[in-house]
């Protein structure tokens, strides 16, 4: 793994690599290139790349302090079960820049064993939580 880079350099990332990767993902269907342009310039980004290509992302919004939300990690299919998504998250997580952040929060439908490892577990209080989705056409 003396191989792999991971940069938050945000002009390292291949935009078009991670459009093609989120629009066929079950939570980015339909997302446009300028929406996935847009979100990386508001966010904090990694790439997680091999002899320069990249081979993975994540994004992070955040206030620093109280909340972080954690979005679009990806692992090109060829590359996953290798252990890249650990050293991705491991490095996201050791950043000086989320120290004192409280609570941290992510969405997924099958990489429950994944997050766990890194403290994530059931929401307390589901009850707690709501959600506004807008339909734009």
């Amino acid at each position: 793994m003396d191989d792999v880079i991971i940069s938050d350099d945000k002009t390292k990332l291949d935009i078009e690599l991670i459009h093609n990767f989120l629009t066929t993902s079950y939570w980015a269907v339909g997302r446009t290139i300028e929406e996935v342009k847009n979100s990386i310039e508001h966010s904090i980004c990694f790439g997680v790349y091999i002899d320069g290509k990249q081979i993975g992302f994540a994004r992070i919004v955040t206030d620093y302090t109280v909340i972080a939300y954690l979005m679009d990690v990806i692992i090109l299919e060829e590359y996953r079960g290798k252990g890249f998504s650990k050293l991705l998250l491991k490095r996201i997580f050791e950043d000086d820049r989320f120290k004192s952040i409280k609570k941290w929060l992510l969405a997924t439908k099958d990489a429950h064993s994944l997050y766990t490892q890194f403290g994530f577990g059931e929401i307390k209080n589901p009850d707690r939580l709501m959600e506004k989705v807008v339909q734009r056409k």
